[in-house]
């Protein structure tokens, strides 16, 4: 169970660590050339891992098909490398302050002929609602965009387009984070009211401070907050269907990131991520579930085994009452009189969070939606 004002139940958890990952720590030196910076490798075994792959798919597409478009106005060319999404050490002597050993980093730059980025998207495309949070924080050069969306997979017409947005623009305010449900604006150019905000962050917080992000995408709304405090929500145009969950780093040039000055660059830096889901009955997504499994160092939290003949929820638990990152604590537990739960949609079925608080033993015999 999340809390807010975007309240929901949901069924699943996952957790990524990059607090303590020194035996994979390594800055790469950037890559100069197009060819090579779209065909290098993964900078370490990390991202071999099934704790990785399991989840998550390094991106290495560019934009050269939608430079001089009609509908686009970038103007550099775009190339995601996996050269650009590493583990880093913490260096207080730069002015770092990190309360963890490593963070993972995502790094966009400019270079005389490109601009190269990075993105990692889900391998599941079925996640339907989700709560997501990462502590980070963006720092770095003007021109670019740093961002933690939900993206429906879409070759349609521009109003098709489903997608709910955080985006910091390091071109703008360092107090003010753009939230948007997209589309945000018509193919003629013109806005969409109501699609988008332009918020203050709380508390003197900047988005160069480490900071807790979080979106809620539930039905009919996205909500997103920063350290607890919520700053957006938006109903119009909230997502519908089916999609992916995405982080990127990156630059084009075009009117909305501005243009980096050669040589400039800009980082997403992440210590944990952390999100709860629902993702719609394919057999894709069981296959995938079945796949998470709990792994020390900080990986996915598989879901525990339901009992088919009772499809109500017996334990409910919470990220937000926790006082540990990546864990949950009980809030609900009806495995002794199996009344129903009462949910926000009134007494009927409710998801509850797996969480690793929860010993393996207990797991066995715990009933989940």
């Amino acid at each position: 169970m999340t809390n807010g004002s975007s309240s929901d139940f949901f069924s699943d958890h996952i957790f990524f660590d990059f607090r303590s990952l020194k035996q994979y720590a390594k800055v790469p030196s950037i890559i100069g050339d197009e060819d090579d910076t779209a065909a290098a490798d993964v900078t370490s075994d990390y991202f071999n891992s099934n704790q990785w792959t399991g989840t998550w798919g390094i991106q290495t597409w560019n934009n050269s098909d939608r430079i001089g478009a009609d509908d686009n106005d970038a103007s550099v060319l775009l190339i995601n490398s996996p050269n650009n999404l590493y583990i880093e050490a913490s260096d207080e002597s730069h002015g770092d302050a990190s309360p963890s050993d490593t963070f993972l980093t995502m790094r966009t730059a400019r270079l005389e002929r490109f601009q190269t980025a990075a993105e990692f998207e889900s391998i599941l495309d079925s996640y339907q609602h989700v709560s997501i949070r990462m502590h980070a924080r963006t720092i770095g050069s003007p021109g670019a965009c740093t961002a933690m969306f939900t993206y429906r997979d879409n070759d349609a017409e521009l109003a098709d387009v489903q997608e709910a947005d955080m985006e910091v623009l390091t071109a703008g305010p360092r107090d003010r984070i753009q939230y948007t449900n997209q589309p945000s604006f018509t193919t003629q150019g013109d806005d969409v009211e109501g699609a988008s905000t332009n918020a203050s962050m709380p508390e003197g917080v900047t988005w160069s401070d480490w900071a807790v992000h979080r979106m809620d995408w539930t039905p009919g709304q996205s909500t997103w907050f920063v350290n607890g405090a919520e700053v957006a929500g938006i109903k119009l145009q909230a997502p519908k269907n089916p999609s992916r969950i995405l982080f990127n780093a990156w630059s084009d040039g075009g009117s909305w990131t501005g243009k980096m000055a050669v040589n400039d660059t800009a980082y997403l830096q992440i210590q944990w991520i952390e999100f709860v889901f629902n993702v719609t009955d394919t057999k894709d997504a069981n296959d995938k579930k079945r796949q998470l499994a709990p792994k020390p160092g900080g990986g996915p939290h598989s879901p525990p085994v339901r009992r088919d003949e009772d499809k109500r929820c017996k334990v409910v638990c919470s990220l937000d009452e926790s006082d540990d990152v990546g864990e949950a604590v009980m809030l609900w537990n009806g495995t002794s009189d199996g009344h129903p739960l009462a949910t926000p949609h009134g007494f009927s079925t409710a998801f509850w969070m797996p969480a690793l608080v929860i010993s393996a033993m207990a797991l066995s015999s715990m009933s989940v939606p």
